[in-house]
């Protein structure tokens, strides 16, 4: 039986995955929110979900594919503009919308004047950052909508809206090999090449430490003018080695065989999805403490510095980590089913609201009968870190 009936609580939801069209899902190289996207819809498939997934054409996925353009956009040297494709999408999410309990939505803005009328049947992620002064009117005036931000530290600086929760990102367990030691024995940089991710930090991080470091990164257009000014003379030092874009393939290798992975941002980083693929191969993480790094990395799974300077103490430092206890961190606090089950409740109680606000749970009971238990529920917010229903805000 699928789908949600008079506030029963039914375990099969009828769901929407609604990708950006820039990137294909799961992308061919770089694209963090389109990967998120790929996890969370596939584990959605294997935890029996009725899932369709709204992107490119030359997306992968389990789900039933509404193929929303030929390919990844940006991979489309005949497309000058996206929004006319994204908002032919959208007309078509919202011509078929009847057939879902629910409309999760990953691309930020776009949809939220066409989806007023239903705004209670959809859920937005919020993948990028929140600072920009005009977002805080825009937000503003469409309040209604759920929301799910992906760290705690992403929310501040938005105005009072409909936080539906908190979800971390998650990675499949199988994803990346766990490696019990850094057989290459280098430092590690993966990313982008931009100005907010400090290269540059890294590079001289690595020069003072006098360990080699890698550096596997995608140079956006409008970074090349950065990168050829600021960032390639700073490889004239052996110790530094520029190896290109490196596709989800080579990650578990270039990770897994890294002492650690330096990310010296200066921005508010929403979340850091590599911080996690770092950790799922048992690699800790050297970080600057902006966005949400303080939530994302612990005691034993690396080390949070302010300057340069503690960050060469703390390479230091690595070997006082435990590979193995870092994977096991990671297996606890972001895997793709703990993701996939966060969201399944927010979905199920944001439907359930938008129905009855009454809540009927059917019990099964050893000797096969059911038990009813209703109850009033209410449209509040639910939070989750670390994989635990936490106290909402």
């Amino acid at each position: 039986m699928s789908g949600l009936c008079c506030g029963l609580h039914i375990t099969i939801m009828r769901i929407a995955q609604i990708a950006p069209l820039a990137e294909a899902v799961p992308p061919k190289r770089y694209g963090g929110t389109e990967r998120v996207v790929s996890y969370l819809t596939e584990e959605l498939v294997r935890q029996g979900h009725d899932v369709t997934l709204f992107a490119s054409g030359d997306s992968r996925t389990s789900a039933r594919l509404v193929p929303c353009c030929p390919k990844a956009l940006r991979l489309d040297e005949s497309v000058n503009d996206p929004v006319p494709y994204t908002l032919m999408m959208l007309d078509r999410v919202r011509s078929c919308a009847d057939e879902f309990d629910v409309l999760h939505f990953h691309i930020e803005l776009e949809h939220f004047p066409l989806f007023q009328d239903i705004a209670a049947r959809t859920v937005t992620t919020l993948h990028g950052r929140l600072d920009a002064n005009e977002l805080n009117p825009f937000y503003d005036r469409f309040s209604q909508f759920p929301l799910v931000s992906i760290s705690d530290d992403q929310r501040r600086p938005m105005p009072p809206v409909n936080w539906a929760g908190t979800v971390y990102h998650g990675l499949p367990l199988e994803l990346l090999p766990f490696s019990p030691s850094a057989d290459g024995g280098y430092l590690a940089f993966l990313g982008r090449i931009a100005p907010e991710k400090r290269p540059d930090r890294a590079i001289e991080i690595a020069k003072r430490s006098g360990i080699p470091l890698r550096i596997a990164a995608k140079i956006a257009d409008q970074d090349r003018k950065y990168f050829e000014e600021h960032i390639r003379p700073l490889f004239d030092d052996p110790l530094i080695q520029f190896v290109d874009e490196i596709g989800e393939s080579a990650k578990g290798e270039f990770l897994g065989q890294a002492r650690a992975l330096l990310f010296p941002i200066d921005w508010p980083e929403p979340f850091g999805l590599v911080m996690i693929e770092a950790m799922a191969c048992g690699t800790p993480v050297i970080a600057y403490p902006e966005g949400s790094v303080p939530e994302i990395i612990e005691p034993g799974t690396g080390f949070v510095v302010n300057n340069k300077d503690e960050a060469v103490q703390a390479v230091a430092r690595l070997d006082e980590l435990d590979r193995a206890a870092i994977r096991n961190r990671f297996e606890e606090r972001f895997s793709a089913r703990r993701m996939a089950r966060d969201y399944v409740e927010i979905y199920r109680r944001l439907a359930e609201s938008s129905l009855t606000h009454v809540d009927i749970s059917v019990e099964e009971k050893p000797n096969g009968h059911t038990k009813s238990d209703t109850r009033l529920t209410t449209a509040g917010e639910a939070t989750f870190r670390h994989g635990e229903r936490a106290r909402p805000s």
